[in-house]
Parts: structure tokens; sequence; C-alpha cells
């Protein structure tokens, strides 16, 4: 009799960070035998890769917990583990593992190469297993991968990061900035390419500050020019930009470099002088007007996007109104905008002047309706042109098309067949919504 092979599944909260943790997540456990199950119920294994930048995720991670705690009293060996930033909190894995006695295996963001052992060790000698490392060690280079993609992947270039903006929980439970080599981050991203991928992210949370803790002089102007002369790479992406860090060498670089795509997401966060200081971004707003102008006359037809928060503490009406100045002035082509909350252990959560709830729903409202109507007029302004379109394969939400995304990351709904997936072609932009743009196939490149 054929011996059953074991499942898993890889439940992820958060960030293109946490995205890209969780495809390693699932390489390790594809390497140790396990493949991926048809649904939850049918899982031997679940994990759950957390996020902990905003409280609504949390909130989410216990609901969650409490439904794999009762698919376990009903599936008595299967193994339930949390990683994540999360976890790395002080306290909150004790509090995980006293509240979720179902929880067999809880580890951190600084020892996620340890998983497979931890594993074993609450699969084996079936007891609960709790590592959180208080502090990051080496970069571990050649963890397996299983990528969501087989068009563009995401490659790390940076881990945590030094920044410590007084919102945000990220330098806490991610550890201090630390860069990979760039050999080893050149060598990742040919063999991308062997294998045929096209397009390639750069991911850090601050990919600008790239190399200052490596020696030489490496920089991400210069990372960014060795990997765009790697032959058989179509497209470079990067994220996240720190404004304070975006250089002029870099503006140049992006220019003069065909590969790397014309879409810059810059986080801005806010539009008041007061408000951006007490947030230690490091930057005003005359500054970031002026990083804008010099990007867009730099690079013709570039996209920026960005983050802007509402309602930090002691936030005005005249702050909140000068963030709906910035708004106007630079036009983002898209924003995620979210609502502050407090972060325990952050600087922020301990300052006076904590804004009501009701105050921050009608900011948020105002601002996510008027960025709309910029986006989708940015959207429209597309109808009648041509784009190239890097086919990603199937729309989500209708099989019978396909999607891609422009150079500018916009995505591109079109009727076609599925043997485009993996390829560039050209997209007459025939419609626009405020998530995506409709096409119709002109040409392949």
């Amino acid at each position: 009799m054929k011996e059953r092979i074991p499942t898993y599944e890889v439940i992820t909260f958060g960030c293109q960070m946490n995205d890209h943790d969780s495809e390693v997540i699932a390489g390790m456990l594809e390497s140790l035998g396990y493949e991926p199950a048809a649904s939850t119920g049918e899982a031997d294994v679940i994990l759950v890769n957390t996020c902990c930048v905003r409280e609504t995720a949390e909130n989410k991670i216990y609901g969650l917990l409490g439904r794999l705690a009762h698919l376990k009293d009903k599936k008595g060996d299967l193994i339930i583990g949390i990683a994540g930033c999360m976890t790395q909190q002080p306290g909150v894995a004790r509090k995980i593992k006293n509240r979720f006695p179902q929880v067999d295996l809880i580890l951190g963001t600084h020892n996620l190469h340890r998983l497979p052992e931890l594993l074993l060790q609450a699969r084996e000698c079936r007891e609960r297993v709790m590592e959180v490392w208080d502090q990051a060690g080496e970069i571990v280079e050649n963890l397996p991968i299983r990528r969501a993609s087989r068009v563009k992947a995401w490659v790390n270039i940076t881990y945590g990061c030094n920044n410590f903006c007084t919102y945000c929980i990220v330098p806490y439970v991610r550890g201090r900035e630390r860069s990979r080599r760039p050999e080893d981050i050149l060598n990742e991203i040919r063999q991308l390419v062997q294998e045929g991928y096209r397009e390639v992210t750069l991911l850090g949370q601050n990919v600008n500050s790239y190399g200052k803790d490596l020696p030489g002089p490496t920089s991400f102007a210069r990372l960014l020019a060795e990997v765009d002369q790697i032959p058989g790479l179509w497209r470079i992406r990067f994220t996240t930009s720190h404004p304070r860090d975006f250089t002029q060498e870099l503006i140049d670089t992006i220019a003069r470099c065909p590969h790397v795509c014309e879409h810059i997401h810059l986080p801005v966060q806010a539009g008041s002088n007061r408000i951006l200081k007490l947030m230690n971004r490091g930057y005003d707003r005359d500054y970031y007007l002026d990083l804008v102008e010099r990007i867009r006359r730099a690079i013709p037809g570039v996209a920026i996007t960005t983050d802007i928060m509402v309602g930090f503490p002691g936030e005005t009406e005249e702050d909140f109104a000068q963030t709906m100045d910035l708004v106007e002035r630079v036009r983002f082509d898209g924003a995620f905008t979210f609502v502050y909350n407090p972060r325990p252990g952050t600087p922020a959560a301990r300052l006076p002047e904590q804004v009501p709830d009701g105050i921050k729903s009608e900011r948020i409202q105002k601002l996510i309706e008027r960025q709309n109507e910029i986006t989708l007029a940015h959207n429209q302004a597309l109808v009648g042109r041509v784009e190239q379109v890097l086919v990603e394969g199937e729309s989500k939400t209708n099989p019978e098309m396909m999607s891609g995304r422009t150079r500018t990351n916009r995505l591109v709904i079109f009727p076609g067949s599925s043997d485009l997936a993996g390829q560039l072609v050209n997209v007459t932009v025939t419609g626009a919504r405020l998530t995506h743009l409709e096409g119709k196939l002109a040409a392949t490149v």
C-alpha cells in the first residue's frame, strides 16, 4: 500500500516580506516531504505566519487560532504552528502558549530557518515547542523556497530596520538592519532567470539604505545597476523606499536602467511637518515635494504610490488639512491609507492627545474618497493607450480572462489564452476601473 504523503497549509498575514517568508516556510516543509493540502481541513500541518503592524491583524490572528483550535479538537494529530512578527513581541508567544494549548509550535522572525528541526521535535516528541530568539543572528542563505508565481519572484536584499519611526513595531520584531552580500543577491537572481522568471522585486523594510552595514562602496543604486545587467531579466521592481534615503544617485540610476520599472512606492505617512517630526520620519513636506518633482523630471511617466496614516497622536484638523493638501499637490497614482492604532512598545503609544476613533474614521473616509478619485482619473487617462504587460496568468476573478501588470504596476485584465503566461504583450486599454485596467490584446512585444 502506498504511503500517504503528509500535507501542509501556510496562512499568511502582512506585507510582502511576510509573503516571501511564507514561500520559505513552504519550501522548508516541502524539503521535509510535505505537499500542499487541498484544503485547511485536510492539512497535517498548519503554519500561521503573523503580522503585528496593526491591531486589526492581531485580532484576526487570534480569531483564526480559535477556529484552528476547534479543528484540532476534531483532528488530534494536526500540528498547528505560529511564526512571524506577532510572536516576536515581548510576552506574546507566552500569551499564545497559555491561551491556545492546541498550538504545538511557536517561533519568531529571527529563527525561521530552524523550522524543520522544531517541527520534527513537535511531531516526533509530541511536545509543545516554543523558541523565539531575542536577537537576529547571521543571515542564513540558500534556504529552500516554494515560490507562489512562475513569472515573478521576491528577492530579499535586507532584513530588519534602523529607522525607528515612533509608530512602528517593525525594528523591534525584525531586528536591526542587515544587508545580504551583493554576490548572494546576484547569484539568486541569475538562478531565477535560468528557471524562467522574468521579473524580480527587491525587498527590504528600507531598500534605499541597502549596504550601509557592508564593507566597501556598496549602495542600493549600485546594486540596482548590477541587477539591471543580468541577461534575460525583463523587469526589476523594489519596495519599500524611505524618502529620507532616496538619493539623486538612485534617481539617476533608475532613469538609465532599462529594466527598472517606472513605479516607485514612496511612503509619505503625513503632510504636516509637525506630525512628520513626531513620527521621526527624518524629512519635511518641502523635501518630499521636491523629491517627487525630481523623480518625475528624471523618469517620464513614473507612477508614484504611497502610504498615508491618519489620526496620529496630536493630529489636529490643520495637520490633516496639510495631508490632504499634499495629496492634491502630488496626485499619487495610488495610496495605502490606514488609521493609526497604538502598538505596545512604540514611543507613539505613550504620546498624549490620542485622537478619538470617531475623528479618525471621518478623516480616513475623506482621504480615501479623494484619493480614489485621483487614482481613477489617472487610470482613465490611459484609455486608448497601448501598454506593455507582463502576463502573470489567469485572472483571479474571471478564469476566462488573463491578467498582468504594466511597467507602472497597474493590473490589466484582458481576453487571451493561458499560453500567454510569462510573456510580454501589448494591450490596448479599453476601460478603466479604480483597481484595474481593461484591455484587448494588440500584439506580442
